[in-house]
C-alpha cells in the first residue's frame, strides 16, 4: 500500500464494454441551486443524494454511452481503515468531502485526490455514516457531521471545529427531547439537510424498548441553537396524539428519521421518512395506528409545521419503515407538469404524490390483512397500496419460486419452507411458527436511495429479493444475564447468538475475540447497526456482559422498567439453503427502471453475481444490493451496490443494457458521485465492503475519461 491519500503511480488501464452511439443531444438541465451556487451546484455533487432534491441526477454529458468503455481510473484515496462504507460522497468548488470507516471527515483534491484535511473526533466509533452535509453564507463556509450522539460545525477549508457553533464546535442530539439526556442513544447516521440558514436532521434510535423518541429538528447553521422540533410521537394536544396510548409519548420511541430527507428549496418545504415505532414486532404498548411512524411527512422548512403526511403502514409489525429519502421529481398527466415527490418503499412499491397538497398522484387503495392472534396486539385491519407502479419486487413467496440450484439445495428448501408461514404482505408475527418476511427486512428498497432522471421521467431503483423469517417467544420474567439478553440482544443476535452474518455478528465465541472492555462499551454507546443501552445499569450490564462471555446466568435486581411487554421477537433469520445461498430463485437482485408518467416498468435487469457460482455457470442471478445509482444527462446509469461481486457498472438508462463494468477492491456499498473540475468529469465510487463478510476497507476510487498523462490503478484488496 501507498500513503494515506497519495495516487499510486502505474501504467494507465483501459476498461472493455460495448459501445453505442451518444445519442443524447438536448438536455433539460436541472437547476440544482443549494446556497446560491448555481453553475457550482450542476457541475459537482453539492449535497447527500446529489442535491437537495435527492435525485441523484447530473447534467454532465461528458462521459456518455459510446465513451463509457474507455473509462480508467484516474485517482484513488485509501484511509487505510477497515469498517466499510455508506457513504455519498458530496464535491464541491473542487473539493471532496466525506467521511472513512472510522467516522473520520476528509477534504480531498476533486481532481488528484490529494489529501487537504482530517478531521477526528477521537469518539471511537465504526459502522453506519453516510456522509456530510455542506452549508455556505457568504465566506462562512461548513461541513455539518454526526459523530455519535453529537454534530459538528467544521470549518471547509480547515477541517477545524467552528468556535461558535453549539458548545465547542458541537451540539448534542441527546439534548432537547424532553427526556434526560444521559438515558438516550441516538446517532447521525445520514446526514442531515440545509435549508437556508437550518440544518435539519433526524438520527438513528433504538428498536426495542426503552427508546429515544424520533424528533425531527431543526437548528441555527450558525450558532447550534434548536429553531424548532417536529414530534413524530405525538405529545398531548397535538394531532395524531389519539392514534397512541394516553402516555406512550414519555417512553416510546422510533418513528425517526433515519434515511435521510429532500427539500424543495422554492417552496420551503422539507420531506421527511420516518422509520417504525419501538418495538418493532410486537405492539401491545402501542396500540393504535401510531402517526408518524412509518410516513411521509412534509413540514414547513422554517418552522416545523406539518403541512400534510402519508402513513403507509399503520402499526407497522413487520419493520416496514421508509428506507431512504424521497425523490422531488416533475411528471407529466395530460400534458400538464406536476411537481410530485417519490417514496419507495421495503415492501417493493412506490408512492407518487404531489409535492404541494399530497394527493396521489395514482389510486391507493385499502387491503384488508389477517387479524393479529397473540395475546394483547391489534393490527391494523387494512394498509394502503399504490395501484401503480406495479411492486418492483416479488410479494409473496411459494413452492414453484424456490430454489432449483442443486437437487439438494431444493430439497433442503422445500422441507424449510413447508414448516413456515408464507402468507404475502402484512402477516402478523406469531409465537408457535416462523412467518416469511418477502421482501426481507432490508427490502425491497433500500438506504440507497433511488435515482430520477428528468429526461425520460425514468425512477431507477435497485433492490434485493431476499426472504427472511422472523416469530415471537414469550418473555422470560425472572430478570437475570439471559433475560437481559433476551429482550436487549436476541432481536439480533438471535436466542442462539448466532446473528445473520454479515450484517449482523455472531457473537458465539466473542470472548475470544474482542476485550471484555469493549462489551461494556458497546453496550453502553452501541456500535455500527447496534443503537446504545445506557438505561441499563451497571449491574444489568455486568450480568449481560458474563452472559455473553460465559453463558452465565446471574440475577440482578429488578429495575423500574415504563413497559413490560408478553412476547419478543426471536430475531432476524435468512432464508438460506445449506449453502449459505439464497433458498428462493432468482433474481436476488434487480434495478429496476420505472416510468413516473404512466406507472409503467421500462425495464429490469439482475444486479449482482455470486463469484463462485458465476465461475460454475450460474450467471446474472443477482444478490444482495446496498448503495443507490446515479444517472446522468450522458445517458448512463451508474451503480456499484453489489456485496460480493465487488463490481461497479454502468447501464444504458434507456433499455437496461449492461455497457461497462469492472471489479474493485472491496464492494462499492456506498452510492457513488459524479462531478466535473477542470474540464474533467469523474465518477468517484466509494469501495469498502463489509456486507460479504470478508474484508473491509475505507477505498473511494475515482473514474475518468483517459488523458495524456493518466497513471493512477486500483491497489489490491487487503
Amino acid at each position: 500500500m501507498w500513503p494515506k491519500g497519495m495516487m499510486k503511480p502505474v501504467s494507465a488501464m483501459r476498461w472493455r464494454g460495448m459501445a453505442r452511439v451518444f445519442s443524447t443531444l438536448c438536455v433539460p438541465i436541472l437547476l440544482l441551486v443549494s446556497a446560491g451556487w448555481g453553475q457550482e451546484a450542476s457541475r459537482g455533487w453539492v449535497a447527500y443524494g446529489g442535491g437537495p432534491e435527492s435525485i441523484r441526477y447530473s447534467p454532465l454529458t461528458q462521459i456518455n454511452r459510446q465513451n463509457v468503455p474507455r473509462l480508467e481510473v484516474a485517482w484513488t484515496f485509501d484511509s487505510g481503515e477497515e469498517g466499510g462504507l455508506q457513504a455519498n460522497p458530496i464535491v464541491v468548488d473542487g473539493v471532496v468531502y466525506t467521511t472513512t470507516p472510522k467516522h473520520h471527515v476528509v477534504a480531498l483534491d476533486a481532481e488528484t485526490g490529494a489529501l487537504r484535511w482530517k478531521f477526528d473526533s477521537h469518539i471511537p466509533l465504526n459502522g453506519a455514516n453516510r456522509g456530510v452535509t455542506y452549508w455556505a453564507s457568504g465566506d462562512d463556509r461548513r461541513v455539518f457531521t454526526g459523530q455519535d450522539h453529537f454534530v459538528y460545525a467544521l470549518d471547509a477549508r480547515t477541517g477545524q471545529p467552528v468556535p461558535g457553533f453549539g458548545r465547542a464546535g458541537r451540539i448534542d442530539l441527546a439534548e432537547d427531547l424532553g427526556r434526560p439526556a444521559a438515558q438516550q442513544s441516538i446517532r447521525l447516521t445520514t446526514p442531515g439537510i440545509v435549508y437556508k440558514d437550518f440544518l435539519i436532521v433526524g438520527g438513528r434510535v433504538g428498536e426495542g424498548l426503552p427508546s429515544s423518541p424520533g424528533d425531527v429538528r431543526a437548528y441555527d447553521a450558525r450558532t447550534g441553537q434548536l429553531r424548532w422540533a417536529f414530534h413524530t410521537i405525538p405529545h398531548p394536544g397535538e394531532p395524531g396524539y389519539e392514534t397512541w396510548p394516553r402516555d406512550a409519548w414519555t417512553y416510546s420511541g422510533g418513528a425517526n428519521n433515519w434515511a435521510g430527507m429532500a427539500v424543495d428549496e422554492a417552496r420551503g418545504i422539507v420531506y421527511v421518512p420516518t422509520g417504525s415505532a419501538a418495538a418493532d414486532f410486537y405492539g401491545a404498548n402501542r396500540i393504535g395506528d401510531n402517526l408518524y411512524a412509518n410516513s411521509l411527512l412534509t413540514l414547513d422548512a422554517a418552522t416545523g409545521r406539518k403541512i400534510w403526511h402519508f402513513q403507509a403502514v399503520r402499526h407497522d409489525l413487520w419493520d416496514r419503515d421508509f428506507p431512504s429519502a424521497p425523490s422531488l421529481v416533475t411528471v407529466t398527466r395530460e400534458g400538464k407538469r406536476i411537481d410530485a415527490v417519490a417514496q419507495t418503499s421495503k415492501q417493493g412499491y412506490v408512492f407518487l404524490f404531489d409535492r404541494t397538497t399530497g394527493a396521489p398522484l395514482f389510486p391507493i387503495e385499502e387491503h384488508p390483512f389477517p387479524a393479529s392472534t397473540m395475546e394483547g396486539e391489534v393490527a391494523a385491519p387494512t394498509q394502503p397500496l399504490p395501484t401503480r407502479p406495479a411492486p418492483f419486487a416479488r410479494q409473496r413467496l411459494t413452492e414453484d419460486m424456490l430454489t432449483s440450484r442443486t437437487p439438494e439445495a431444493r430439497q433442503s428448501a422445500l422441507e424449510a419452507f413447508r414448516k413456515l408461514r408464507s402468507e404475502g404482505q402484512f402477516v402478523p408475527f406469531r409465537a408457535d411458527r416462523d412467518t416469511i418476511v418477502f421482501p426481507g427486512y432490508d427490502g425491497g428498497a433500500e438506504w440507497g436511495g433511488s435515482a430520477f432522471d428528468p429526461e425520460s421521467a425514468l425512477l431507477y431503483v435497485n433492490a434485493n429479493e431476499m426472504a427472511w423469517t422472523g416469530g415471537l417467544a414469550p418473555s422470560v420474567a425472572v430478570k437475570g444475564g439471559r433475560t437481559l439478553y433476551l429482550q436487549s440482544c436476541a432481536s439480533c443476535h438471535r436466542d442462539n447468538q448466532r446473528g445473520a452474518p454479515p450484517q449482523i455478528p455472531s457473537l458465539v465465541g466473542i470472548a475470544r475475540r474482542r476485550p471484555e472492555g469493549d462489551l461494556y462499551r458497546i453496550i453502553r454507546k452501541g456500535e455500527g447497526r447496534m443503537p446504545g443501552f445506557p438505561n441499563l445499569s451497571d449491574e444489568e450490564v455486568d450480568a449481560l456482559v458474563d452472559y455473553i462471555r460465559t453463558g452465565r446466568s446471574r440475577r440482578v435486581a429488578a429495575g423500574p422498567s415504563p413497559v413490560s411487554l408478553k412476547y419478543r421477537f426471536t430475531g432476524y433469520k435468512k432464508f438460506l439453503d445449506p449453502d449459505g445461498y439464497p433458498a428462493i430463485a432468482p433474481p436476488w437482485g434487480t434495478l429496476t427502471a420505472i416510468n413516473l408518467d404512466t406507472g409503467a416498468q421500462a425495464w429490469q435487469v439482475p444486479l449482482g453475481e455470486y463469484p463462485k457460482l458465476a465461475a460454475a455457470g450460474l450467471t446474472n442471478t443477482g444478490s444482495e444490493n446496498y448503495g443507490g445509482p446515479v444517472v446522468t444527462a450522458g445517458g448512463l446509469v451508474f451503480i456499484g451496490a453489489t456485496s460480493f461481486d465487488k463490481k461497479v457498472r454502468a447501464f444504458d438508462k434507456a433499455t437496461g443494457e449492461r455497457l461497462w463494468e469492472t471489479t474493485l477492491p472491496f464492494s462499492a456499498t456506498g452510492t457513488p458521485a459524479t462531478y466535473e473540475v477542470a474540464g474533467r468529469q469523474f465518477v468517484l465510487v466509494p469501495a469498502g465492503g463489509g456486507k460479504d463478510g470478508g474484508p473491509s476497507g475505507g477505498l473511494y476510487v475515482a473514474f475518468a475519461l483517459p488523458t495524456a498523462n493518466a497513471t493512477a490503478s486500483l491497489p489490491s484488496g487487503r
